[in-house]
């Protein structure tokens, strides 16, 4: 690739405090000795770059080598805009000659953007030249001004947005005017100042903030993206509230050749099975259970024979357009029958290439996209997708055609089948979710923890005071235990008052604590106030005699599940019924560890 050297004019230096640093900033840029660096931004959902945010240093061991030196220096020798400049063209040409993917996110200060003296055209001159489209370019506006000309701010990211950039907002919370400048441009990116995401996981108020700034957004269709990540915690706090994007130390640090893929343990970690109170079914149902073979038409077909495949096929809704193998776009019925119904539009556009009715924004996911995320796509989209349907793809290759209709109705059938196999008292998963979920666990090599909780003193309970009262007793108990649950983190309801909870919370120890101190707390309150002045109930056993049975507690036996060592859920369900058994032996509210080796314990069981 030819590198554009466009000319940076430099004006004459203005007095300032340091000539020594404004000399040495004239010299940086009259010989373009800067540095593009690149941090990528992260989709929290599919665990993929979706670009990078383009940074800038100054020469190595140069008292303006970071970008805070350099632009103070600038802003005292007026030479901001010369800087600015430069730094633009630098990360451009860096970002083109490393052809990084996605997208990339540039820099630009509002009053720069603002000049009246900027030439326009000149920006898509210089991309033109290095080969990028404005589509791969976002502006992210820094907030660097105490006040701003919010219509001339309008009509600037109206401008551009004309010519096919995005807008992204920088610093969220930190600068003087932000929600303001949100509410006046409606940008496609927001981004959460780091302020707010370190130990967000710990700050209540950090957390309603940003989960305020996500529903914000929600409203008005745009992305967020959580910047200053540098911790598991503070990711998976940013992940749980639903944030679309992230990036910091803990993804990725700046670099001037950045990778181009998250490591395989954050795209573990980020792609597992969310089976929280989710459809487990729908979850892990992919778009390839929906696909279809549809043959597809080269963008260079005539509109007039497009329009007969419509004619000779009335099932036929939609047309996907292909060119060597890569999806283009779709041609819907609807749109091209109304179209031709306007008069003398298939005299003068029957003979031209079907590319002019070619729908570009098209819906296009990869097979292995799951129906949930599909959903979600489609939700977020424009109504027409949802009939129209969507291209699906291979490896970026056409493979065929899905549609909404036949969406929809699996996803009914998903919820049915869920409902089916839930415990009707509870509603929480029954025995063929859970043990979907452990194999499911095992299959990706996921470590977590299953706990077999299952109540004492249960039966004595139910006899004395009956179905209903003991009905009430069991859903309490899954109402605690869901409760203790984190978004990771799965309960089942076995039968009767046997529950599951399969944990991959790191702190699930505590959270099993907690429970019990909750199962104790409200147990009590299920007996009457005489059976609570003794602490218990007597009743007489087979033999006449009379036996006391103090409040109901609950036994928790915790198996720490090695995946590499347990090949299905049989053989996880037997060491967790061991576990259990372990846990009854200890009097009252018990939790007890299995630590030991499957092999271990059959020893010991045999024994």
């Amino acid at each position: 690739m030819n590198t554009v050297r466009n000319p940076i004019w430099i004006t004459e230096l203005e007095p300032c405090a340091n000539e020594v640093a404004c000399l040495h900033l004239h010299d940086i840029i009259q010989n373009r000795q800067l540095t593009a660096v690149f941090q990528p931004i992260l989709d929290m959902q599919q665990g993929k770059f979706i670009g990078y945010e383009g940074l800038i240093r100054g020469p190595i061991n140069s008292m303006l080598h970071s970008p805070m030196a350099l632009f103070a220096t600038a802003r005292n020798c007026g030479l901001v805009t010369e800087l600015e400049y430069l730094c633009r063209q630098t990360v451009l040409e860096s970002f083109a000659k490393q052809n990084l993917p996605g997208k990339i996110f540039l820099n630009i200060s509002p009053d720069i953007l603002l000049q009246k003296c900027s030439k326009p055209g000149e920006t898509l001159k210089y991309m033109d030249a290095l080969g990028l489209k404005p589509s791969q370019v976002i502006i992210e506006l820094t907030e660097n001004a105490k006040t701003l000309d919010y219509q001339l701010m309008r009509d600037a990211t109206h401008h551009y947005r004309d010519m096919g950039f995005e807008i992204a907002i920088d610093d969220l919370g930190e600068g003087f005017s932000g929600l303001r400048l949100w509410s006046e441009i409606r940008p496609d990116y927001v981004k959460i100042d780091k302020h707010f995401t370190q130990d967000i996981h710990l700050d209540a108020v950090k957390l309603q903030f940003a989960r305020s700034i996500q529903e914000i957004a929600e409203k008005s269709g745009a992305q967020v993206i959580a910047e200053g990540i540098e911790t598991h915690e503070q990711l998976m706090a940013i992940r749980d509230l639903g944030i679309a994007y992230s990036q910091g130390y803990y993804i990725a640090r700046p670099h001037p050749t950045p990778i181009v893929s998250a490591s395989p343990d954050m795209i573990h970690t980020l792609v597992r099975v969310e089976s929280d109170r989710e459809n487990l079914l729908q979850n892990r149902a992919t778009v390839e259970k929906l696909l279809k073979h549809s043959t597809p038409v080269s963008p260079t077909c005539l509109n007039e024979d497009v329009f007969k495949l419509f004619d000779e096929n009335q099932e036929l809704y939609s047309i996907p357009v292909v060119e060597n193998g890569l999806p283009i776009g779709l041609i819907n019925r609807s749109i091209m029958i109304n179209d031709y119904a306007r008069p003398f539009r298939r005299e003068l556009y029957g003979q031209r290439p079907c590319e002019m009715m070619t729908d570009k924004s098209a819906l296009i996911v990869d097979k292995d996209t799951s129906l949930k995320n599909l959903s979600d796509l489609i939700l977020q989209s424009k109504p027409h997708h949802l009939s129209a349907g969507f291209i699906v793809t291979e490896n970026g290759q056409y493979a065929g055609m899905a549609s909404g209709h036949d969406l929809l109705r699996l996803i009914t059938k998903m919820q049915i089948d869920t409902a089916r196999y839930a415990n009707p008292l509870t509603l929480l998963p029954g025995n063929v979710p859970i043990s979907e979920q452990i194999d499911s666990l095992l299959q990706s090599g996921t470590q977590f923890v299953a706990c077999y909780c299952d109540l004492d003193y249960f039966k004595p309970y139910n006899d004395i005071y009956g179905y209903k009262k003991g009905d009430e007793v069991i859903q309490k108990t899954g109402q605690i235990l869901a409760d203790a649950c984190g978004p990771y983190d799965f309960v089942g309801h076995i039968g009767g008052d046997d529950f599951i909870i399969l944990f991959q919370s790191k702190n699930w120890e505590s959270r099993c604590n907690t429970l019990l101190s909750q199962i104790a707390k409200v147990a009590p309150s299920f007996y009457s106030p005489t059976d609570q002045k003794y602490g218990g109930i007597i009743t007489k056993d087979r033999q006449g005699e009379q036996r006391f049975h103090p409040f109901i507690s609950l036994s928790v036996g915790a198996l720490i599940v090695n995946a590499a060592l347990y090949h299905s859920h049989h053989e996880v369900s037997t060491a967790c019924v061991n576990a259990k058994k372990q846990a009854k032996e200890i009097a009252g509210n018990s939790l007890f560890i299995e630590r030991r080796c499957p092999h271990e314990s059959a020893v010991e069981m045999a024994a």
